[in-house]
């Protein structure tokens, strides 16, 4: 997959969430921060980056940086996306499930940072087991990256889905 050009795209950075680790060291406690960076553009762009330092601005700055590095093309169905998916990512968990027109988005903290950021304007959602920011991040993204556009779906199998056909019992 060809890399997408971050400076052409109009990006919205959102931290989803900042961590701060301590190194016990003689003189006492080295405080470190790691920040949870999401960057979209609202029309189909993601990505997604921890940045890690020993200040707040530099960390969330790295994060920025790393993002517009993994940037992500995701396929949106009008406001919605095209079909339900679930995203696993080590033990989080995340069904997303397209909603009508109107609905908006029914997500939680860290699901909706990454939906806002894609664009998505209805859909449902449901975080399961894990409620780690990180892995629910995580899970996400790889529930955006593995929808599928009908198109994709009929050039994979090589035959015509057509809507019209009754379904096999």
């Amino acid at each position: 997959m060809p890399a997408i050009d971050a400076s052409s795209l109009n990006l919205k950075e959102t931290v989803v969430t900042i961590n701060r680790v301590a190194k016990v060291v003689k003189g006492g406690k080295r405080f470190s921060f790691g920040a949870l960076v999401v960057v979209g553009d609202g029309a189909g762009h993601v990505g997604v980056a921890l940045g890690k330092a020993k200040e707040v601005q530099s960390a969330i700055q790295k994060g920025v940086a790393r993002a517009k590095k993994n940037l992500i093309h995701v396929h949106l169905s009008g406001t919605s996306i095209p079909h339900v998916v679930m995203g696993k990512f080590g033990a989080g968990r995340v069904f997303l499930k397209p909603a009508s027109l109107g609905t908006g988005v029914i997500a939680g903290g860290s699901v909706r940072a990454v939906l806002e950021a894609v664009g998505v304007k209805d859909i449902l959602s449901k975080s399961l087991r894990s409620s780690n920011p990180f892995n629910v991040v995580y899970a996400t993204l790889e529930a955006l990256k593995s929808l599928r556009t009908r198109e994709e779906v009929e050039k994979l199998r090589g035959k015509s889905l057509s809507s019209s056909q009754p379904p096999v019992a």
